[in-house]
């Protein structure tokens, strides 16, 4: 899928991906813009990764919601889209953070199971990725994760946990609405959230419980390692999980990028973790000069 091109192509596209991003702006002497752009360059970098749909045009890309929650709680997003595996080790050392967002359904053969008949398999090369990349970003101990719906369950597979693979056949008795067909055209669904005492995630949204958009049909059976689960809805259903012994490693399993104002907090202490990576990674870079 990924050819090699001219010198002068790849340094063309990587221009071309510094200049979305924001992580690089040309500024003539005298330019009354340049000390915004000095500003910007003070924002941590976050990385999000990309949906993949379609194959005649094949398309990547996210919801715009993603991205402006970073941009609104003081973050520079920046797309990952699927890439070979030496890509990412070049482009994570860069990053102050990582954004895995919501999408079809991850592979059960990751978990070592079978595909239930309601499973809507993601494509293959978003998926691969998406698992190179949670590894990837866990394994750096300071690296701040904020994984959403599809990028809570990427966090507790990827550190080894299950999920299940369709809450309404395995708990047919709920009465909670966890889905929301049509979402985007007839509006979502919203469940109350209770959030477990004492865990980062209450302690960051200040209260122990909330109403918040839902969209989705999995959730997480088997915690991953060094993962607890840090909110759930009436009939059990895991809808957050956390690290304890990490700065920032939080999934949930709602949309608070739906409700940015009711969670504006969340994705501010986590733009905040990654200022302080981006700190601590400047000042090695300074070292290194």
């Amino acid at each position: 899928m990924y050819k090699s091109g001219s010198m002068m192509q790849r340094l063309s596209l990587a221009l071309g991906w510094l200049l979305v991003s924001g992580l690089w702006q040309p500024v003539l002497a005298g330019d009354n813009e340049s000390a915004a752009a000095v500003e910007a360059s003070n924002k941590p970098l976050i990385g999000i990764n990309c949906d993949v749909q379609g194959e005649k045009p094949r398309k990547i890309g996210l919801s715009h919601l993603y991205v402006e929650a970073v941009q609104k709680a003081g973050g520079i997003a920046v797309l990952l889209p699927p890439m070979a595996p030496a890509d990412l080790n070049t482009v994570l050392p860069h990053l102050d953070g990582v954004l895995m967002i919501g999408g079809d359904d991850y592979p059960p053969a990751l978990y070592g199971e079978k595909p239930h008949a309601s499973v809507s398999i993601m494509d293959k090369t978003r998926s691969d990725f998406d698992m190179a990349l949670v590894k990837a970003a866990i394994a750096q101990k300071d690296m701040p994760f904020l994984g959403i719906c599809a990028g809570c369950q990427a966090l507790n597979i990827g550190t080894g946990g299950s999920l299940i693979q369709d809450i309404p056949s395995h708990r047919p008795e709920s009465k909670v609405m966890h889905a929301s067909k049509d979402g985007w055209q007839k509006g979502f669904n919203s469940h109350i959230v209770d959030f477990a005492e004492g865990s980062k995630l209450s302690k960051i949204l200040g209260h122990k419980a909330a109403s918040e958009p839902t969209s989705h049909h999995q959730c997480v059976d088997k915690l991953g390692q060094g993962l607890k689960a840090a909110a759930s809805t009436a009939d059990g259903v895991v809808e957050a999980v956390e690290m304890p012994d990490r700065a920032f490693v939080l999934g949930v399993q709602f949309h608070p990028e739906r409700a940015f104002e009711r969670n504006q907090k969340l994705f501010e202490e986590f733009v905040q973790a990654a200022r302080l990576r981006q700190s601590e990674r400047l000042k090695g870079d300074a070292k290194k000069e």
